[in-house]
């Protein structure tokens, strides 16, 4: 999933937040947006009140649909999206607090959103985080085999 979307036809990367997140992502948008990256915005557009639920869904349906190749999730702690994420078939979202964890998401388990908490981490490290996070290459290897069995857990549902 590495994402480059400085490429024609690359869907990009879906962006969502909460209230509580909603500055973090309006910072991150910017961010990914200078980066090279395209970032569709899957909401919520205010600072007003809305269920995480919600907007998870929609950045969890834009990846398994095809419209982005990553997600990206911040609520307030990050735990509520990714329960709401990890549900969706196909997607393997992982709640991620420093580069360590970061890394670890991509180069082994092969997420494809990532899920930050806005009271766990201020919005430069959350910018640093999501550039790291959408460069790291997935390592394949004996990873893949473990990859392959949460996958077959949603042929099963």
């Amino acid at each position: 999933m590495r994402c480059s979307c400085s490429a024609d036809g690359c869907p990009g990367v879906a962006l969502g937040s909460d209230h509580g997140g909603f500055r973090h992502k309006l910072f991150l948008a910017r961010a990914l947006a200078e980066a090279g990256h395209r970032v569709t915005d899957c909401g919520c557009h205010s600072t007003e009140a809305v269920d995480y639920p919600d907007i998870a869904l929609a950045v969890g349906r834009a990846v398994v649909e095809g419209r982005a190749q990553a997600g990206i999730m911040i609520d307030g702690a990050g735990i509520g999206s990714c329960m709401v994420l990890n549900r969706i078939a196909g997607i393997r979202a992982a709640l991620c607090h420093n580069a360590f964890t970061v890394v670890n998401s991509r180069a082994h388990n092969d997420a494809n959103v990532l899920v930050l908490g806005s009271n766990v981490v201020h919005q430069g490290e959350a910018a640093r985080l999501a550039r790291l996070w959408l460069r790291t290459p997935f390592e394949g290897g004996r990873h893949a085999r473990r990859v392959e069995k949460i996958n077959a857990l949603d042929r099963g549902r």
